[in-house]
C-alpha cells in the first residue's frame, strides 16, 4: 500500500511540474504583441517624418501658430514613441525574458529598476505628459476649436487630464507605499 501512495504521489508530482512548465512557457505568448508593438512604432516613425515633411515643404505658407502646432504635434509623436519603447522594453524585460545587455553601450539605466509597479507609473506620467500636449495644443488653438464659444470639449480635455495627474499621483504614491512596505520587511 505504502508503495502505491509513493507512485501516485510521484505522478501527481510530475503532472504538477508540466502544468508549472506549460504556464511559465505561456508568458512567450506575449512576445508577439512585442513584435507588434515595433512594427507600430515604426508606423509611428513614419508619421513623424510625413509630419515633418509637411511642415518642412509649407514652413513658407504657415503662421507661427501652425509652426507651434506642427512642432507640438513632432513632441506628441516622440513622446508616444517613447512610451512605446517603454511598454516593449520593460515589458519584455519584466514579463517574458530578461534581455542579455551586461556591458552593451547602449543599455538604458532605467532598465536595471523597472519591475511592474515602477514600469506602469513611468506610463501613467507618459501619458500625463502627452495629455498635456494635446491641451497645449487646443490652448494655443482654442479659437479654431471653439468659434461659437462653447468650450465643453475643452472643458472635458481639462477634466481628462487632472483626472491622469490625479491617477498618477495616487498610482506613484502607492508604489512608493509598497516599496518601503517590501524594503522594510
Amino acid at each position: 500500500m505504502k508503495k502505491e501512495t509513493s507512485f501516485f504521489a510521484e505522478g501527481r508530482q510530475a503532472v504538477e511540474k508540466t502544468i508549472e512548465q506549460v504556464i511559465f512557457a505561456s508568458r512567450w505568448i506575449q512576445a508577439p504583441l512585442y513584435a507588434g508593438l515595433i512594427l507600430a512604432g515604426v508606423l509611428y516613425a513614419f508619421k513623424f517624418l510625413q509630419h515633418l515633411w509637411h511642415m518642412t515643404w509649407d514652413l513658407g505658407h504657415m503662421t507661427e501658430t501652425q509652426v507651434m502646432l506642427g512642432v507640438l504635434t513632432l513632441v506628441d509623436i516622440t513622446m508616444v514613441a517613447n512610451l512605446l519603447t517603454m511598454v516593449i522594453i520593460g515589458g519584455y524585460a519584466t514579463f517574458v525574458s530578461r534581455l542579455d545587455l551586461e556591458g552593451h553601450p547602449d543599455r538604458p539605466d532605467w532598465l536595471e529598476h523597472i519591475d511592474a509597479g515602477t514600469m506602469k507609473v513611468k506610463l501613467a506620467g507618459s501619458l500625463v505628459g502627452v495629455s498635456g500636449i494635446h491641451l497645449l495644443q487646443t490652448f494655443i488653438n482654442i479659437e479654431s476649436l471653439a468659434p461659437d464659444g462653447d468650450y465643453r470639449s475643452v472643458m472635458w480635455q481639462v477634466i481628462i487630464h487632472i483626472t491622469f495627474l490625479a491617477s498618477s499621483i495616487l498610482l506613484a504614491w502607492t508604489e512608493k507605499i509598497l516599496h518601503e512596505k517590501h524594503e522594510n520587511h
